[in-house]
């Protein structure tokens, strides 16, 4: 689990408004977002049940695109 220790900005009637974060902090929370993307995409394609290809031979067809491109 994330701890993070926020600082908060707050307008004149004490309304917070903003969200100071040490930078560390918001670099864990950036890669927690990532991850939690990549599940997201996941569990998408899982749901789409399309044909998958072996990653080996998808890295060989955009090659071949690649060269054939140029």
């Amino acid at each position: 689990m994330l701890t993070i220790y926020p600082q908060y900005i707050t307008d004149h009637t004490g309304k917070k408004i903003s969200v100071v974060l040490p930078i560390n902090e918001f670099h864990q929370i950036m890669e927690e977002l990532e991850q939690l993307d990549d599940i997201r995409l996941y569990d998408e394609a899982k749901i789409a049940d399309e044909p998958s290809v072996p990653i080996d031979e998808a890295f060989r067809l955009i090659e071949s695109f690649r060269k054939n491109k140029h």
